[in-house]
């Protein structure tokens, strides 16, 4: 599906819709089937020993996944997280950022499904994998 948000206008929607998050996430790259954001990794991410906390790294597949969406059917800030499964595979590089890299597989009139990959910096292979679904207002999904 041809995207109808490019990152400018995915970086204004977050700054007007979701100010709260600050400058954490950084869009990096619309790809073919998702995004590509970064977690810019701060001492309120991390947990006892310097690693990066789970709720941070749920954020950053949370947000990776409604930017990949939003990015296709356009600025809906209703679009809701619905189911998330998150399997932590391994420990995070300490004080490093992270990269999510969404891949949508399903796109429909009331559901989106999805898969995140997080990676830390500097470690080649992914330290977890979350499984999203998100329901879209009837009004505005793919026909």
């Amino acid at each position: 599906m041809k995207p109808q948000m490019d990152i400018p206008a995915l970086q204004a929607f977050v700054a007007r819709e979701f100010p709260q998050l600050g400058d954490d996430f950084v869009i990096e790259e619309l790809t073919k089937d998702g995004v590509r954001v970064r977690l810019k990794v701060a001492e309120r991410h991390l947990r006892p020993g310097g690693t990066v906390s789970g709720p941070s790294m749920f954020a950053l597949a949370d947000v990776g996944m409604y930017l990949a969406i939003l990015a296709r059917i356009g600025p809906v800030a209703l679009a809701v997280t619905t189911n998330c499964a998150i399997d932590f595979m391994r420990k995070p590089a300490a004080d490093a950022d992270m990269i999510c890299e969404t891949t949508l597989h399903k796109l429909g009139r009331v559901l989106a499904v999805g898969d995140a990959m997080l990676y830390s910096v500097g470690l080649d292979a992914p330290v977890a994998r979350a499984s999203l679904t998100y329901s879209i207002p009837p009004s505005v999904g793919v026909k």
